[in-house]
């Protein structure tokens, strides 16, 4: 049995989806049973815990031999780097008894030690307290989410405009959250010795004019990119309701993103969802 942390997020869910296509046992771990139903009628376990809840969580993962972690993104009214410190020390907490022979962890390209720079710093406190056990341990280090992307569709329709904090022109890797769900279910199914760091990508490093392109070509229309300054940033997240500790920590992550250069790995594990396909299906999805 595979135990699935975020089974109804994009990530989790698409590693469940992996997992049974390949005719392979899953457990999904959710809050509330009552909202799983469309995984049960898929003949998938259901695991309710708490990822506050040690014990429940604890309990989960000895449903099977294997799972896949993933930290459960903040609401961004809270103090984000607070709260997701907090259920990263919980997960690691409830490895300890849990009987599981190997893991695999969605962390982030750019991992790195310091403070307040959002899931730079609180997956690197991950991938450092999964080197502290004695579980062995794969960690994919996931490039930006082309998800990221989605909550904008309905503005870009109206308004012919991307925003971005990014340089308009600056190419950065980025990744399908299907693609990371298939790396991830590889990586379950791979031998024990199959650990450590692994970067995942999709097929090519894409811009925010990319980005507008395959909005454009998908809507049909003209789509121009909105850059946001960098004395901007702060303001920007707080605009979209933010807490004043969230925006701060979402700033000053993109600007070590921005000015280390996104930690591009000389040889990433590459999806085959490209940019285009992907907005494309996105926009096809919302129009049905």
């Amino acid at each position: 049995m595979y135990v699935i942390m975020g089974g109804t997020g994009h990530v989790g869910s698409a590693t469940a989806q992996s997992l049974l296509a390949r005719k392979e046992p899953v457990a999904i771990v959710t809050r509330s049973a009552a909202h799983a139903d469309e995984w049960r009628a898929k003949g998938v376990s259901i695991a309710e815990a708490d990822v506050e809840d040690v014990a429940s969580l604890r309990s989960a993962f000895r449903l099977g031999r294997r799972a896949f972690l993933l930290n459960p993104p903040a609401d961004t009214a809270t103090d984000t780097d607070l709260v997701e410190r907090r259920t990263v020390a919980k997960i690691l907490d409830a490895l300890d008894g849990s009987g599981l022979e190997k893991v695999v962890a969605e962390s982030t390209g750019g991992a790195q030690a310091g403070d307040r720079i959002g899931d730079l710093n609180v997956l690197w406190e991950l991938e450092q307290g999964l080197r502290e056990r004695a579980i062995p341990a794969a960690i994919n280090r996931a490039a930006y989410y082309m998800s990221n992307w989605d909550a904008q569709l309905d503005s870009i329709r109206s308004t012919g405009e991307l925003s971005t904090l990014f340089p308009a022109d600056l190419a950065i890797p980025m990744v399908a959250p299907r693609d990371l769900g298939e790396m991830a279910a590889a990586r379950l199914l791979s031998p024990l010795d199959d650990t450590g760091v692994r970067y995942v990508e999709g097929p090519r490093l894409y811009s925010s004019n990319d980005v507008a392109e395959a909005f454009a070509k998908a809507l049909g229309q003209r789509v121009k990119v909105k850059v946001t300054p960098r004395d901007q940033w702060k303001q920007a997240f707080l605009s979209l309701g933010f807490s004043d500790a969230a925006a701060e920590s979402y700033a000053r992550m993109t600007a070590v993103s921005i000015d280390g250069g996104f930690d591009i790995a000389d040889d990433p594990l590459r999806g085959k969802t490209t940019l285009e396909d992907y907005v494309s299906e996105l926009v096809a999805n919302q129009d049905v």
